[in-house]
């Protein structure tokens, strides 16, 4: 027998070896199933191997040993292993669990590495692959074959049926009253009330529809915990696994430290036969939602429920140890090498990140934007940067073969570069762009991870040496490209880590910028694009110091009147809603100018637009749910000598039995009680009378000047001119205020 379809799910199961999941052609969805035998390796003293050797012998599963030589990234010799062949994939964990234990000493290789990455790294397999499989009638799989490749700019998309499962509010704000199920054209609404009807409605949505992926809203955290408990409550069965032998799998949330931060991981249900994603837990989805998600799973060759929830590190570090074992180059199970001894005078050459050159505070006019495409992962691929390659002497060259982190970036970075280059091609309405763009993005962060693993003192495939010698080569790349700028009379206004904001008179078309482009790819042997023309951009100080710039807040507006905007407040993860929204509000007004003559008009119309919201704010036409706010929880609550707003909303929390842990946010309003705050996550109503309406109106002329103070209004003046009895076009441009209207537009037409 014989069936194409694509590859949905992938997992260990004893017995059986591994069950794959298809979704054929014609429609079925097929269990089939396939042995796996698996292999890792320990390396060290005679003796002790050969004690390892008798203890595996005892051990009561099938396995098979021999003697080998293999290949350690990190070492110029073969390393003499023990090579332990597991027979069956769901007992090799349990056995290397049990060595940790009696062999601390050794060292092992391949020994933690899940089966669908070796599936993935042996068969080419990957997640929603298109595939052609022989299998006999009890669903043995006799041959697989890929049709497709994970770096396809087009490949056929599977019918997948997707199932939407939500709750109609956010339990943690309030108790659900209806489960909202969504699947193809049909919408239902199940009562929480009735637990009964709930679960045998939702079993016949689960039996009728047989959907492959589950998108809940809340569904690691609360629904399908609830559900489940439910229904063992109730005793009704809930059919959320194909796979009828698996029981849920459940993974606990956790707290940890990484790069200066602590980050919370939610709890995560994970199912067999079909797959959840919830989207308040997936990671970074809000960047790329389900498009980038499903690219992430194509290329890391991770399940599909799996990509979407782990970090981009999690994603690069299974490519890696994918072409390791392509390769035939061991994994370590444990890093073993430690940076070398350097001197003061190396510290202070290499040892120095990336370049930055502060901008030019004020506004700027027809400025270009050149950005690297992808600079360090570049540099990593084109100058051949891998732990196990000497560190090159020069710019984009090397005449050694690839390595091994070059030879898993080359073919991504090149996926990456050729989506971006159609996205540019197709116009903002078509939807393929925002595909592109999704899917970029994924990219996008696969990539910068990938530099930052390459300096990780956890990476398997780390090496500081070879993280130093990227960044050494950028600061050359950006230094460069900036002399080249100056050499064609460009004003350099700006340069962070691997862009440059450039100007000069005359240069405001994409073909004027072009010889700067060609010159500085000559010069670096690096891809550089324009990433775009600003009509105007505007650098911002420091809040603290106007005289001091900083690197990364800014704003401005391209040419087809796309915005972007960096470090201010519609960026923040902690800004309400409502801050934001009029923020985003604001720069729209100033977007609209065609020119800087017309500038002035859309500061004024700027301000109305301040004062309409103001009155709303002020006559409390805003929803509380507008206003709420987003504070990190850094450590535990003990560990506050003074609360901040965020541990004094977690004591309230906490005083109604719920827990909150380091690194979750949590939710609040600001208020005009005594602790000034109240958590948003309690059972009762907050009643907004109680709202400390005067400081958020603070929140909202900050946020408000950060806008407008390019244009020479700063936030004592937003304050003035509310205060003022005149109209605001007029009051703005009274020579007591600034200067006249006249000067001001003298002054924007200025380059």
């Amino acid at each position: 027998m014989e069936a194409t379809g694509w590859l949905l799910d992938l997992y260990d199961q004893p017995a059986e070896g591994l069950v794959l999941w298809l979704i054929a052609e014609s429609g079925q969805r097929l269990r089939l199933h396939q042995p796996f035998p698996v292999t890792f390796y320990a390396a060290g003293p005679e003796p002790r191997l050969h004690a390892l050797q008798q203890f595996l012998r005892s051990q009561p599963i099938k396995l098979s040993l021999q003697r080998e030589e293999q290949r350690d990234l990190f070492k110029s010799q073969p390393v003499k292993v023990l090579a332990v062949c597991v027979e069956q994939a769901a007992e090799q964990s349990l056995l290397f669990r049990r060595l940790l234990t009696q062999f601390p000493d050794l060292d092992y290789y391949n020994a933690d590495i899940q089966p669908f990455l070796r599936y993935a790294a042996l068969h080419g397999t990957f997640a929603l692959a298109h595939c052609h499989v022989e299998y006999q009638a009890d669903g043995l799989v006799t041959s697989l074959r890929v049709l497709d490749t994970p770096w396809d700019l087009d490949a056929d998309p599977p019918p997948l049926r997707i199932l939407q499962l939500k709750p109609d509010c956010d339990p943690q704000h309030a108790p659900p009253a209806e489960l909202i199920a969504i699947i193809e054209k049909y919408s239902y609404r199940l009562p929480f009330s009735a637990g009964r009807p709930l679960l045998v409605n939702l079993q016949a949505i689960l039996q009728r529809h047989d959907p492959d992926l589950i998108l809940s809203a809340g569904g690691d955290s609360w629904l399908l915990p609830h559900l489940l408990q439910l229904s063992r409550k109730l005793k009704i069965p809930l059919s959320l696994n194909r796979e009828p032998a698996r029981g849920i799998q459940i993974k606990k949330e956790g707290t940890f430290f990484s790069y200066g931060q602590v980050i919370y991981r939610g709890q995560q249900v994970y199912l067999f036969g079909r797959c959840h994603i919830d989207g308040h837990n997936a990671m970074l989805w809000q960047d790329f939602d389900a498009d980038g998600a499903f690219e992430t799973a194509r290329i890391t060759g991770l399940p599909l429920q799996v990509a979407a929830r782990v970090s981009p590190g999690t994603g690069i570090s299974s490519m890696q140890i994918a072409t390791a074992l392509r390769s035939n180059i061991l994994v370590p199970w444990r890093k073993q090498q430690a940076e070398q001894t350097k001197t003061a005078m190396d510290l202070l050459r290499y040892d120095q990140g990336g370049l930055v050159y502060q901008p030019i505070p004020g506004l700027h006019f027809d400025v270009g934007m050149l950005d690297f495409v992808s600079l360090y992962p570049s540099i990593m691929v084109h100058s051949n940067i891998s732990p196990e390659t000497p560190l090159p002497t020069e710019l984009g060259h090397s005449d050694y073969p690839p390595g091994l982190i070059p030879r898993t970036l080359a073919p991504l970075l090149e996926k990456r570069v050729a989506l971006k280059q159609r996205a540019l091609s197709l116009p903002r309405w078509d939807p393929r762009r925002r595909r592109d763009e999704s899917r970029a993005a994924a990219h996008k962060w696969l990539l910068v991870t990938c530099f930052g693993y390459l300096g990780y003192k956890n990476a398997r495939f780390g090496r500081i040496e070879a993280h130093e010698a990227v960044t050494t080569w950028g600061r050359e790349a950006l230094l460069r490209a900036k002399e080249a700028a100056e050499r064609l009379g460009f004003t350099v206004l700006h340069m962070y880590v691997d862009g440059l904001w450039v100007q000069k008179i005359g240069c405001h078309q994409p073909q004027d910028f072009q010889p700067l482009l060609d010159e500085i790819a000559r010069d670096t042997s690096l891809p550089v694009a324009l990433d775009g023309i600003y009509r105007w951009v505007a650098f911002l100080p420091s809040r603290v110091n106007e005289r001091v710039p900083v690197p990364n807040r800014y704003f401005g507006v391209f040419q087809d009147g796309s915005i972007k905007a960096r470090g201010i407040e519609l960026r923040r993860h902690d800004s309400a809603p409502f801050i934001a929204q009029v923020q985003a509000e604001l720069l729209d007004c100033l977007a609209r100018a065609q020119s800087a003559a017309d500038l002035p008009g859309s500061v004024n119309q700027a301000l109305e637009l301040l004062k309409v919201r103001l009155q709303e704010l002020r006559a409390a036409q805003v929803p509380p749910s507008r206003l709420v706010v987003g504070k990190k929880l850094s450590r535990e609550l003990a560990g506050y000598r003074v609360p901040s707003y965020g541990a004094r909303a977690v004591e309230q929390i906490q005083s109604v039995g719920k827990a909150v842990r380091p690194g979750q946010r949590v939710r609040l309003l600001f208020t005009r009680s005594e602790s000034r705050v109240a958590a948003w996550d309690l059972p009762q109503m907050i009643n907004a009378q109680e709202l400390d309406l005067d400081y958020y109106r603070r929140l909202l002329l900050r946020a408000t000047s950060e806008i407008l103070q390019p244009f020479g209004i700063a936030e004592d003046d937003l304050e003035d001119l509310l205060r003022s009895d005149c109209g605001l076009q007029k009051t703005f441009w009274e020579k007591e205020y600034r200067e006249t209207l006249g000067e001001m537009k003298s002054a924007l037409a200025q380059p």
